[in-house]
């Protein structure tokens, strides 16, 4: 590589012959060297400059003056300012411009500028204004690259900025107004030589990993501060008072940290302040009285927090707040009537606290209200009609105990309109007729009142409307016609209702659809063949109706079907096949007496090779229990929730029989060779994997750093240091301290066998597994290759593996809980999608199981080795064959079988089988003396039988029925033995989330 020097003097030789020749020519010009000419022509040699923007900067010029982007001192004609902001430029900042001396102003921002800082850049003691934000910029920030003594503004946002900020880069930052080095990865604790810059106006440090305290009170005496933003990092501790000597300060964002205690009492003499948010927090406490002192402040937010006390009369003397946000606290009491001085207030939020009372009238004085959620309380009264006069976007007054009908909108809501959640409350009456001319309506929710109206028919008017749910409210009457007229209706929630008639042929013009639940109605005749329009319906609940006649086979053409509940009508004949028919449950399919299945006994209305025996009381069994749950319906116990995704099974019974018969004769050969076999060809598979900024041989590659660090002069001394804390086939990994500053990692030393030898065949494929970024998946931090030696740098995960906390629990630490267990399913789902649907060809694990899921701090799952496939020299699919075929309930079964193509369905595979794992807290495969239990086929049975809450892990002290069964019931599908019968992990996602997400909230799913 040609050094720095050596370029230089080229490069300076070069010019000085241009400049003599050029002299030469002409007597009159003296001649003279120019550094800003030298400078700026090595600066720009480290550029790509795709667009040619920099085609005028010429190394034959005597100056730099004329140069587009750059502007001279017009007295000393030296180049003062450089400005090549949005040029699309890339490449690297090189050392080119120490030359330019006199330069005041340089500002590079919203290019692609990569690559570190050269610790040895010294830019000109009299720059001013440094802008390099919105690159890609990496590795520490040197400490010496600007004078702090003279510059102004620094601005290294929007990069990838890395380690800690030195204590002493504030020495001397006597001038510096502003600083953001927000939107990077920077982590330690803030500098406390922050204090020294007493002419600091605005300090930006959010969105990165800082942790610790922070030295508020140095803070503090920065009396001409205005901006104060440490928004979304990790820091902790409290805000002492001292606050008011900084007179005019204007904002206060220190939302998404981990603050606790009282606000300050001071605050509200900060008169000047106009946006303050202290949201996703831990204080807690009273409001100080003194904010009310704050008239020019307009945005308020401390969501997420444990403030308590009542809302403060003085509330309505904030005569200029615009955005008002309390949601999520303890807050007791009424709202004051005072309220409704807020007359510039256009957001108002105060959701899930403890208040009761009426909603104030006076909200309608509000009259720029756009956006108001009042919804978690205990709200009782009627809902002030003069509150639907407004131009509201959106209300969300759900769950509380409000009375009376729901008001009539005005002709201006009407018009502005988007989201009504009344739900679960006690309204009653008739659905208004004005309802249906929402022109912009998207989201409807009803549901859980006793409103005992009909259901308008001019619904099919709402054009924009996706989601209608009018659940257990009492509706009678038919389904109206003309109910997807639109076309956009993509969730439609009728269930415990009182409806009758038939579902209408017109149904099949929902072509939107993902959601058409309809059960615990009176509904009555065949089902429609046009629901096989229905391209996109993923949930068909159906069940406890008196719909009789055969199931059109034209519905099983629906490929994006996951769940289906048929169950308690009156239907007969074969179900359809493909789709999920085929592999619903018995619960899915009961109480219809003349259904073919043989999951079901009963007269099958067709014929079948064997006649089935009729029991005489069926019907009348089913009677009673029909009218329980339609009594519990329509009664007072509308409240009580009942949350489930519909039942869903792999397999056919036949076929569970045949496989169990072959599963067992297999596994009972050899059960210790095959736990062997099973290990070694699944670790075999995949293991830890990482990329490199490039192929470089015996170097340590640091992806944050793009280069090794100096105090590395040999990355073998690092496992000399290092605690090993797993080992497989590829290799052992060790727990590793990174630097002086504590940092760890972990490394995974590999074998050499079978690996790439390679440099750059191995730097290419580390690259591509590099790209898989994702808060679910262990982030790669670098590598090291020799021929003799290749380590991998990955994230340390400080809880550990599933497995460790699932199955090698010691019996004094608490077991997981269920929603832990839900969180784990969740996050590793999102992982398996991103690598699944984020890369062409998709990046597939083929060994999802607890050892491979690691746990952060907060239980967050973290996918570990993925793709380490990538790095084999081969994949011997004969050998992986043979050790597979022993491995029933471990692996996806294709992946034995040499004439199917192995894809993303066998990540689906292991992911069902890891639900099994975390619901029942058994292992997939478990050896008796006498008998082997295959887990995913154990469950299957107990679900057939009825009694599959059995099976769950009795560790778990509580868990919601409501979720467990479906997520049980989507495990059966994801092991289904036929990959194409599996979802993908984005529906997988997707079921996960109806699953968990509160009913008025799921319009977000869709």
């Amino acid at each position: 590589m040609i050094s720095f020097q050596f370029q230089w003097r080229v490069l300076s030789v070069v010019i000085s012959v241009s400049y003599l020749l050029t002299c030469l020519g002409n007597n009159d010009i003296p001649i003279q060297l120019n550094d800003d000419v030298l400078g700026l022509i090595v600066f720009k040699s480290d550029l790509h400059d795709p667009s040619s923007y920099l085609a005028s900067w010429n190394e034959d010029d005597v100056n730099a003056c004329s140069w587009q982007f750059v502007q001279c001192n017009p007295q000393t004609g030296r180049v003062s300012e450089v400005s090549l902001d949005g040029l699309g430029l890339s490449g690297k900042i090189g050392r080119g411009l120490e030359r330019l001396q006199h330069l005041t102003v340089l500002s590079l921002s919203h290019n692609n500028i990569t690559g570190s800082i050269s610790p040895a850049l010294t830019l000109s003691n009299s720059l001013e204004r440094l802008n390099l934000s919105h690159n890609g910029l990496s590795g520490p920030i040197p400490t010496s690259f600007v004078s702090m003594s003279s510059i102004r503004f620094l601005d290294l946002s929007e990069n990838s900025f890395s380690g800690t900020i030195p204590n002493n880069l504030f020495d001397n930052c006597f001038s510096l107004h502003q600083i953001s080095l927000s939107g990077n990865n920077l982590e330690g604790t803030i500098p406390s030589s922050l204090s020294r810059c007493s002419s600091l106006n605005s300090l930006n440090l959010s969105h990165n990993r800082f942790t610790g305290n922070v030295d508020f009170s140095g803070i503090w005496s920065l009396n001409r501060l205005r901006t104060l933003d440490l928004s979304n990092n990790a820091l902790s501790g409290s805000l002492p008072n001292g606050i008011s000597a900084i007179h005019n300060l204007k904002e206060i964002l220190l939302q998404g940290n981990q603050f606790s205690g009282p606000l300050p009492a001071d605050i509200g003499f900060c008169l000047h302040l106009n946006r303050l948010d202290f949201s996703d927090n831990q204080f807690s406490g009273e409001v100080p009285n003194s904010v009310g002192r704050l008239n020019s402040l307009r945005y308020f937010k401390a969501s997420n927090n444990i403030f308590t006390s009542e809302l403060p009369q003085w509330i309505g003397n904030m005569s200029s707040l615009e955005y008002l946000d309390l949601s999520n606290n303890q807050f007791i009491g009424s709202i004051p009537q005072s309220i409704g001085e807020l007359r510039s207030l256009t957001y108002l939020s105060i959701s899930n606290n403890k208040l009761v009372g009426n909603i104030p009238s006076s909200l309608s004085s509000c009259t720029k209200l756009s956006v108001i959620r009042l919804s978690g309380n205990g709200f009782d009264g009627t809902i002030p009609e003069g509150l639907f006069g407004l131009g509201l976007e959106e209300i969300d007054l759900s769950h509380n105990g409000l009375m009376g009908p729901v008001p009539a909108g005005s002709s201006r809501l009407l018009e502005t309109l988007t989201n009504l959640d009344l739900s679960d409350n006690h309204l009653q009456g008739n659905i208004p007729a004005e309802t249906a001319l929402f022109s912009k309506l998207r989201y409807m929710n009803l549901s859980w009142n006793d409103l005992n109206s009909h259901m308008p028919p001019e619904f099919g008017l709402l054009q924009n409307l996706t989601v209608l749910d009018l659940r257990n409210s009492a509706l009678y009457g038919s389904i109206p016609a003309d109910i997807c007229e639109s076309g956009n209706l993509a969730v439609l929630q009728l269930d415990g209702n009182n409806l009758a008639g038939m579902i209408p042929v017109e149904i099949g013009n929902c072509t939107s659809l993902y959601l058409l639940s309809l059960s615990h109605n009176n509904l009555i005749g065949s089902i429609p063949n046009s629901l096989s329009k229905l391209n996109k319906l993923k949930i068909l609940k159906l069940e406890f109706n008196e719909l009789s006649g055969e199931i059109p086979m034209e519905l099983g053409m629906l490929q994006s079907l996951l769940a289906v509940n048929i169950s308690y009508n009156r239907l007969t004949g074969r179900l359809p096949t493909g789709s999920i028919f085929q592999n619903l449950d018995k619960s899915s399919l009961e109480g219809n007496l003349g259904l073919c299945s043989p999951l079901l006994q009963g007269p099958c209305k067709m014929n079948v090779p064997k006649p089935l025996v009729l029991d005489p009381n069926a019907y009348n069994q089913m009677g009673p229990q029909r009218q329980r749950n339609e009594s519990s319906v329509a009664g007072s116990s509308h409240r009580h929730r009942f949350l489930s995704v519909s039942a869903i099974v792999a397999i056919s019974a036949s076929f569970v029989i045949v496989l169990g018969v072959i599963a067992v004769s297999l596994l009972n050969v050899s059960v210790r060779r095959r736990l062997s076999f099973v290990d070694n060809a699944l670790e075999s598979m995949c293991s830890s994997s990482s990329r490199s900024g490039s192929p470089a041989t015996g170097k340590l590659i640091l992806f944050d750093s793009q280069s090794s660090p100096d105090w590395i002069s040999n990355p073998e001394s690092l496992l000399n240091k290092a605690s090993e804390i797993g080992e497989g086939v590829f290799g052992t990994v060790y727990k590793v301290p990174l630097g002086s500053q504590g940092r760890v990692v972990a490394i995974k030393k590999l074998v050499t066998s079978n690996i790439i030898q390679y440099p750059e065949d191995f730097d290419r494929e580390v690259r591509i597994l590099g790209k898989a970024r994702h808060p679910n998946l262990i982030a790669l931090k670098g590598y090291y290759w020799t021929p003799q030696l290749q380590i991998l740098v990955s994230e340390y995960a400080p809880n550990g593996s599933l497995q460790s906390k699932l199955h090698e629990r010691l019996p004094s630490s608490p077991s997981l809980s269920w929603p832990i267990r839900f969180k784990i399913l969740l996050g590793t789902a999102k992982g398996l999608a991103h690598l699944h649907h984020s890369f062409r060809p998709p990046i597939i694990h083929y060994n999802i199981k607890p050892s491979n899921i690691l746990l952060d701090d907060n239980f967050s799952p973290k996918i570990s080795d993925f793709g380490l496939a990538r790095l084999l020299t081969k994949l011997d699919r004969h050998v992986m064959s043979n050790r597979f075929q022993s491995a029933l309930g471990y692996v996806a079964p294709e992946l034995a079988c040499q004439s199917l193509r192995v894809n993303e369905k066998c990540d689906v595979y292991g992911f069902g089988v890891m639900i099994l794992e975390l619901v029942t807290g058994r292992r997939p495969v478990e050896y008796g003396e006498d008998n082997v239990l295959i887990l995913n086929d154990h469950v299957r049975v107990l679900l057939e039988q009825g009694n599959v809450l059995d099976c769950v892990d009795q560790s778990m002290s509580e868990y919601p029925e409501d979720e467990v069964l479906p997520v049980l019931k989507l495990a059966m599908v994801c092991t289904s033995q036929i990959p194409s019968s599996r979802p993908t992990m984005a529906e997988v996602v997707q079921i996960l989330q109806v699953i968990k997400t509160p009913v008025p909230q799921r319009m977000e799913v869709f």
